[in-house]
């Protein structure tokens, strides 16, 4: 058999390489019952030393060991000095890796170790060649997976709360009137004591939007947005949008839409449903482009007013209205900017408006419908767009510049027109040149005017009105007409190039 089978042959110690087969006779006597020992032949070497002392194991030792010691045998310790010398590896031809008792150093199950020099020495004649241990790799935890699964699940994303803000826009060209050369008169009245109260208005249902889109408000708006066929004495003709404002049929718009029934005509309201009524008019005010007119028995729900003051630029908004005559035709966009000074109004008629400005899409038929914001509340009354300069008129359409009167102005008028068919607006009562730049220069002062006793002069150029700048006239007077009758306003002039300052009591002009 070879080196590396299971039960190899033992050699003679005396010569391995003989191949005559050995046996150790005193473990096989002991093994038998018998008692006397078998001689064996020692292995060759230096000659035996004297006898060792009664109960030792052999004489006392050499250089080498123990001389003239019996042979060694599975029950006998090394030599002092086995395993000084590198011993072959295994496989060799070498004794060193052979046991006295007939058993191999290496199983054939493990082979030949894989490490040949990994700096072990052996210390004794048939010492196991080590093999090499696994390193220690520790088990998963139990919730191995869970953690996993946690460690790579994405956290949810952050909620948002999106409150969008604005909603529709009607308007109809009116055009910006640029003023000519004549100056206007801003006449004071010695009427400080208007009444402003009036009946509620702009206090429907809550709409309760929850969903803040486009589609909620217009379903929630359409309803309450009307359209107006106006027809006038005189064969002229107009039409424009509306909005029910409370319970008793009062209807909101422009008043450039109905002045042409102001003198006669009639004026028709057609509902979301199709339904037509002949509406009554109830009240105007050129000064504000406003007019309420009046439809008993309307099947339509009231609006909610909201508040124009707290409108931001870049909110979202939608418009609803007629334009070009499409009734119930829904746009969106956003309020572009605030407090623009535009002037609207129809033959003759010049108002001023401190408007919210939209991108919105409204055309000609706009004109007096609502724009709201994303709760469906409305914000402001859809007056004029601005037009491309040198078209014709009624030639222009939308070039996203629109403009609408501020809810908070138009609650104000509305409940006026309703309970006295007249609105009033506040004066300095000086008139003022239309052509001038950079202020707005005095041309006329009213006898017993606010102004006058305020000590203006012909002359005098007005360049703030409590802390904003004014630099054309069209900015005074829509300035102006953002107060109430009866406010005090502080107004920075020049004067022979010096700077004055001088605070005043705006009266009421009724218009």
């Amino acid at each position: 058999m070879s080196w590396d089978d299971a039960e190899p042959t033992p050699r003679n110690p005396s010569n391995p390489d003989s191949g005559e087969p050995v046996g150790d006779p005193t473990l096989a006597d002991a093994a038998a019952g018998l008692t006397a020992p078998t001689p064996v032949t020692p292995a060759p070497g230096p000659a035996p030393a004297p006898a060792p002392p009664p109960g030792g194991f052999g004489a006392a030792p050499s250089a080498n060991g123990y001389a003239g010691s019996p042979a060694v045998s599975a029950l006998t310790p090394p030599n002092t000095m086995a395993g000084s010398q590198p011993l072959a590896a295994p496989g060799s031809s070498s004794s060193a890796y052979r046991q006295s008792n007939g058993r191999s150093t290496t199983q054939r199950s493990f082979g030949r170790p894989e490490v040949q020099d990994n700096g072990f020495r052996p210390t004794y004649s048939g010492q196991a060649w080590p093999t090499a241990q696994p390193s220690y790799v520790p088990p998963p935890p139990l919730d191995w997976h869970q953690q996993q699964a946690r460690a790579y699940t994405p956290a949810p994303p952050e909620k948002r709360n999106k409150i969008i803000s604005l909603a529709a826009v009607v308007a109809l060209l009116v055009g910006l009137v640029a003023g000519g050369g004549a100056a206007v008169a801003v006449v004071a009245l010695d009427n400080t004591s208007v009444d402003n109260s009036g009946p509620e208005i702009g206090t429907g249902a809550d709409p309760k939007i929850k969903t803040g889109s486009v589609s909620a408000v217009a379903q929630t708006l359409l309803p309450s947005v009307v359209q107006l066929k106006v027809e006038g004495a005189d064969d002229s003709s107009a039409t424009g949008s509306g909005f029910v404002i409370d319970g008793s049929g009062h209807i909101l718009t422009n008043n450039h839409v109905v002045a042409a029934a102001a003198t006669g005509g009639s004026i028709q309201v057609v509902t979301e449903k199709g339904k037509v009524a002949t509406a009554r008019l109830v009240g105007r005010s050129p000064a504000y482009d406003l007019a309420v007119v009046q439809v008993f028995g309307i099947d339509a729900p009231s609006v909610q007013f909201g508040e124009s003051a707290k409108a931001i630029v870049g909110q979202d908004v939608v418009a609803i209205g007629s334009p070009l005559g499409l009734a119930g035709t829904v746009t969106s966009g956003i309020v572009s900017a605030k407090n623009r000074p535009v002037t609207a109004g129809g033959e003759g008629e010049i108002s001023y408006i401190n408007a919210l400005q939209t991108d919105a899409a409204i055309n000609p038929g706009n004109s007096g419908g609502p724009l709201v914001d994303m709760d469906a509340h409305v914000i402001g009354v859809n007056s004029a767009i601005a037009t491309v300069r040198g078209a014709e008129p009624g030639s222009s359409g939308n070039i996203g510049l629109g403009f609408a009167i501020p809810i908070d102005q138009a609650r104000r008028t509305a409940q006026q027109l309703i309970a006295s068919g007249h609105a009033s607006y506040p004066v300095i009562g000086a008139n003022v040149d239309m052509q001038f730049e950079g202020g707005a220069r005095v041309s006329e002062i009213q006898p017993k005017s606010a102004a006058q006793r305020a000590g203006l002069r012909t002359g005098d150029v007005i360049t703030q009105i409590n802390g904003q700048s004014v630099d054309t006239a069209e900015a005074l007077i829509v300035a102006i007409r953002t107060h109430q009758p009866g406010e005090n306003v502080k107004l920075l002039f020049e004067r022979g190039g010096k700077p004055r300052e001088v605070t005043l009591k705006l009266t009421a002009q009724e218009g």
